[in-house]
């Protein structure tokens, strides 16, 4: 089994030498993060960055790696009660690319 990669925190704590408590919320955070598909980390960290308040897209992202776009994505998809999400997929239907077909040509048509 592949090993997850696990994001190292870029935030301004983590980055000083200095022992600081977020720094082991922030590995452990970053450890359940990377165990998670995409739908549930955009959905995590969305409520961690709503319970920070403002700024908390961009400390979020600073802390996970993830685009403060995705972190807002995620809030309002949480804001809206998840609706419209599916619950046995993780990616909306049509997503992705187009099956591959073979396509014939008449031999006569160039």
């Amino acid at each position: 089994m592949q090993e997850a990669s696990i994001h190292c925190c870029q935030c301004s704590v983590c980055q000083e030498s200095q022992p600081h408590p977020d720094k082991q919320l922030h590995r452990r955070m970053n450890l359940l993060v990377s165990r998670m598909d995409e739908q549930q980390r955009r959905w995590y960290v969305a409520f961690e960055s709503m319970r920070v308040g403002h700024g908390g897209d961009t400390l979020l992202g600073a802390i996970t790696g993830l685009h403060p776009d995705t972190i807002r994505q995620g809030r309002r998809e949480l804001e809206s009660d998840l609706s419209g999400r599916p619950l046995d997929r993780v990616r909306l239907e049509g997503g992705g690319r187009p099956p591959v077909e073979k396509k014939m040509r008449p031999s006569n048509q160039p």
